[in-house]
């Protein structure tokens, strides 16, 4: 049996010039066309490079597998994630709990913007899941909750934080992908987001009680 932790999911090499990045450009546009339109069950490198106009042969300069692919497209997405994370869990002109609604709403927005997509790299994470390059690329966000719940609970345990923060980003992933399984109108994503993001704050304000921790009253919804 083969040890998919194990295989190379790399690029082989970067991109120097400008001709090499345009042909690394094309090859992840094509991959996302064929994952969004025939799944990770049919995703194969000879259907990128036939989507992407080049050679399997050019393929295989830069990728060594079809896992490599799949694993740059999540890995862009992952940065994606975190950059977002960053920008809005980051900015302190606005309350804790407003950064969190706020993340929340642009959360599921974004979920249901690339279901197709996302679905299928989620189908297709048992090629890669497991590498290193994987876990290092997952600890970035990881790491932008942990400063957010050490920012809210300041007070409490590095276990009760880490277990807020888990079930926190859980709960938003596990439930974002069952909800954009299906069309959602704006409306509809922004009146699920919010009754996400109030139990989201109630449940931090309840641990939040006990180290004098004061929230606003009432948390605002941004636009």
């Amino acid at each position: 049996m083969v040890d998919r932790s194990k295989a190379p999911i790399s690029l082989k090499k970067r991109p120097k010039q400008a001709r090499s990045a345009d042909l690394v450009r094309a090859i992840l546009q094509a991959a996302v066309q064929v994952l969004a339109q025939e799944g990770a069950a049919r995703f194969t490198t000879a259907r990128v490079a036939e989507r992407a106009g080049v050679s399997v042969g050019s393929l295989y300069q830069y990728f060594p597998n079809k896992a490599a692919i799949l694993f740059q497209l999540q890995s862009d997405e992952w940065r994606e994630t975190a950059g977002m994370l960053r920008d809005i869990l980051a900015d302190t002109t606005y309350p804790p709990l407003d950064r969190l609604r706020t993340l929340v709403q642009a959360f599921i927005r974004s979920e249901c913007e690339e279901a197709a997509v996302r679905v299928a790299l989620d189908d297709a994470a048992p090629l890669y899941r497991d590498a290193p390059e994987a876990r290092e690329a997952r600890a970035a966000g990881d790491r932008i909750i942990a400063d957010f719940m050490r920012e809210v609970l300041p007070e409490m345990s590095c276990a009760t934080r880490d277990l807020a923060g888990d079930l926190i980003t859980i709960t938003m992933r596990t439930v974002g992908k069952r909800f954009s399984a299906v069309p959602r109108t704006a409306e509809e994503i922004r009146a699920y987001a919010d009754v996400m993001a109030d139990m989201f704050c109630a449940y931090l304000r309840w641990l939040g009680e006990g180290q004098g921790f004061e929230p606003v009253q009432v948390p605002g919804r941004r636009p």
